[in-house]
């Protein structure tokens, strides 16, 4: 399997999860409000870290398949917002041909918005950096929506696990 497959398929695990996430965050007792929870004062609200996760999904698209994509910088003001947003990223996902990523020796370079510059190969981009930042934010809307008291856990995380699932021996 090419690491284009296999990052888009994970792309598309995480992007499901943070759907259910978000639909679990809806029925929640603080409503819209809780898009405004953080885990600590110098980290970003749940609204941001829902974003950033579309986002680095969205941006390593670009950055991979070569395509102008664009990523709403706009805040996500609703939870019917978030998951149009995340149908929307899902949609790019399931659109995308890994065929048309870089040869996975092919270097990718980028510079982040503090001016630090980044020189890898393609596979060691999406390795290294694509993926782990999805995860990073995808984690921190998880632990937000747990320390604000949402009945989620580990299975909410991985429910793409149960695809996978054995039946119990009879």
């Amino acid at each position: 399997m090419s690491y284009a497959t296999a990052a888009l398929a994970t792309y598309a695990n995480t992007l499901g999860t943070l759907d259910n996430l978000v639909a679990k965050a809806e029925s929640h007792e603080k409503g819209e409000a809780l898009l405004q929870a953080r885990l600590a004062e110098d980290m970003f609200p749940l609204h941001t870290q829902i974003r950033f996760t579309l986002d680095q999904v969205v941006t390593a698209l670009k950055r991979l398949g070569s395509v102008d994509l664009t990523s709403d910088e706009s805040d996500i003001t609703s939870f019917a917002d978030a998951r149009a947003r995340i149908a929307a990223t899902q949609a790019m996902v399931a659109a995308t041909d890994a065929a048309t990523w870089p040869a996975s020796g092919d270097t990718v370079e980028f510079t982040v918005p503090n001016g630090m510059a980044f020189a890898m190969q393609a596979h060691e981009y999406c390795r290294d950096w694509a993926t782990p930042q999805v995860y990073f934010h995808l984690m921190s809307a998880y632990a937000i929506l747990r320390m604000e008291g949402l009945a989620i856990g580990k299975i909410d995380y991985v429910g793409y696990m149960l695809k996978y699932l054995k039946q119990p021996a009879s």
